[in-house]
């Protein structure tokens, strides 16, 4: 069908919707035609679809539903080389030229005959490009990152053999797709890997990650199952909440089971094998029903990757005896470069590179901390028209830069320590990675969801707080309501307060008296004075995709959070310039 609506050699097919059947349908479709698989947000604005579509010479967009039609008619006039569209999540509600249906879509390709397909198809090389995945860097235009199709199978067989995935001829794996597809963990793991391992896919509602998601986990009861740190988060919240509302000796036997279980898990980490028989107990009265509420009793390998999750999350799963276990990589590495095996991880590593990978730490200082650069078939093949910026990403030598800071342990591990861009330099010259302290300050104040620091050339550092409130499920919005969680928090303080407007308004003592403390301790274990947090303000709005600080996999945007609350953190420094 793309064949008969003229689809040339190396143009890109968009694809722009929430994962479903007829989305890997089009992707697979779009690169056995000779073109190029090209997926788009469905967050994305116009004129985001636009720079998209126009940078890799689409042909086709096929969209899933009237809405998302709308943003390309809207810029269809600037696309010179599109000449089709194809709608497939529901029926067209106006009559077009060159607009179809999903299924007058199928019919085009009936009288093409097979041998110019198997013409093409033959005439396709291992190290040609067949899929962009554009970056959502956090600064500039997005930059669309050509994967070959050795690229995609190799790692796609090596990634899932590292972390033993059964091929569907012994068990078959069991995934859900949730993940926006347009980003290269979702396609990696959903399409390429489930491929290779022949594994049975299920593809989750729209509205997954607003909330159904656990209702589709529960209903599919994955063997295998992917999240980025957001869902965890999420998930450790609702649990949270629902253990506070539960009776006392059930809160009493829950925090039992969980003492146990990090306790067992982390000596299990650290090569006991041995199964106390508290353990046993609290897996067949606690872990075995958590696991089943989740729809987690069947899934062995339970992952994480695409921005940093804190220690406290983990920890929080491995109570339950649930590992949750680390991946590292990036689109330009077609997706992982180092992963965690469920028979050998540690805390806080991203494990080992996948056979056949290998790492680089450039320019370590004395603890061993350098950037981490990756070699290996999985290397994509370069920016789209960007040979300026491919250079800058691969050196002379082959080597990608990631552009983040790690090191190794002494047993091989990999531990990620920053993002050289998300440094922040004081005026003194100091070297500060923001993650660690921000993590430290949000596992010390319960209540806060956000925190990010800044003083970048200043004297001292500041830190931004956003408070845990309910979210819209529409539109993901944040609100002005408290979670339960963070009411009950503010009760055992003594106040009152409900909504995050209460507390800033009232600059209500005992809040923020909570939080002074929090951030005081934190300061206590600094490295340096000048990593200590002078200065602080809660904003009224927790971060979102809806607002624009989050990206689609909810990593920080911090130049557009620096941007959106300069006012607040010119106040910072303020009456240090007087």
């Amino acid at each position: 069908s793309c064949l008969q609506l003229g689809l040339e050699r190396f143009h890109g097919v968009c694809i722009l919707g929430f994962n479903s059947a007829e989305w890997f349908i089009a992707d697979i479709g779009a690169i056995l035609a000779g073109g190029f698989a090209v997926g788009i947000y469905t967050t994305n604005s116009p004129e985001a679809c636009h720079y998209v579509a126009e940078n890799c010479s689409a042909n086709v967009v096929v969209v899933e539903n009237h809405k998302q039609l709308q943003k390309i008619l809207e810029i269809q006039h600037k696309l010179p080389h599109l000449k089709a569209i194809v709608q497939y999540g529901e029926e067209l509600k106006e009559k077009r030229p060159n607009l179809y249906s999903w299924s007058e879509f199928r019919d085009l390709g009936k009288d093409v005959p097979d041998a110019q397909l198997h013409e093409i198809i033959a005439s396709q090389k291992p190290n040609q490009c067949c899929t962009l995945i554009y970056t959502s860097g956090t600064t500039g235009q997005p930059k669309g990152v050509m994967l070959s199709h050795d690229n995609l199978t190799w790692t796609a067989a090596a990634a899932g053999r590292f972390i033993m995935l059964t091929d569907a001829r012994e068990k078959q794996e069991v995934v859900i797709s949730y993940l926006p597809l347009s980003h290269i963990a979702a396609q990696m793991s959903d399409i390429w890997s489930a491929m290779a391992f022949g594994a049975q896919v299920f593809f989750a509602q729209p509205d997954a990650l607003k909330g159904s998601l656990v209702d589709t986990m529960r209903e599919v009861r994955p063997t295998a199952f992917l999240a980025v740190p957001r869902v965890w988060e999420k998930m450790e919240e609702k649990m949270k909440s629902i253990g506070a509302k539960s009776s006392m000796f059930r809160r009493k036997v829950a925090s039992w089971a969980k003492g146990v279980g990090l306790q067992t898990n982390l000596k299990r980490m650290n090569g006991y094998s041995e199964v106390p028989v508290n353990f046993r107990l609290a897996r067949r009265l606690v872990y075995k029903k958590v696991r089943k509420a989740l729809g987690l009793d069947r899934c062995t390998k339970c992952y994480t990757g695409a921005a940093p999750i804190t220690r406290e999350t983990l920890e929080f799963f491995l109570s339950l005896n649930i590992p949750v276990l680390e991946l590292y990589g990036m689109s330009e590495s077609s997706g992982p470069h180092t992963m965690s095996p469920s028979q050998a991880f540690k805390l806080g590593s991203c494990g080992k590179e996948i056979t056949g990978c290998r790492t680089l730490i450039d320019k370590p200082d004395r603890d061993g901390n350098g950037e981490i650069c990756f070699s290996g078939r999985h290397i994509f093949m370069g920016y789209l028209n960007m040979e300026e910026k491919t250079r800058e990403a691969i050196d002379e030598d082959g080597w990608l830069h990631s552009g983040d800071l790690g090191k190794h342990d002494k047993d091989g591990f990999l531990y990620i320590t920053g993002r050289i861009k998300e440094l922040i330099i004081t005026a003194g010259g100091e070297n500060v990675p923001p993650v660690p302290i921000e993590d430290a300050v949000k596992d010390a104040v319960p209540i806060i969801s956000n925190a990010m620091l800044v003083g970048d050339k200043a004297k001292f550092l500041a830190m931004l707080l956003t408070l845990k409130c309910t979210v819209d499920m529409e539109t993901g919005e944040p609100g002005d309501d408290l979670t339960p969680e963070a009411v009950e928090f503010c009760q055992k303080l003594g106040s009152r307060a409900t909504k995050v407007s209460e507390i800033i308004n009232s600059k209500d003592k005992a809040v923020y008296a909570a939080i002074q403390k929090g951030i005081s301790a934190v300061n206590e274990r600094a490295v340096s004075n000048a990593q200590r947090v002078q200065k602080w303000v809660l904003l009224e709005k927790d971060f979102s995709l809806f607002g624009g600080e989050l990206g689609p996999t909810m990593k920080l945007k911090r130049p557009v959070v620096v941007q959106k609350y300069k006012d607040q953190i010119a106040q910072f420094y303020a009456d240090v310039d007087t």
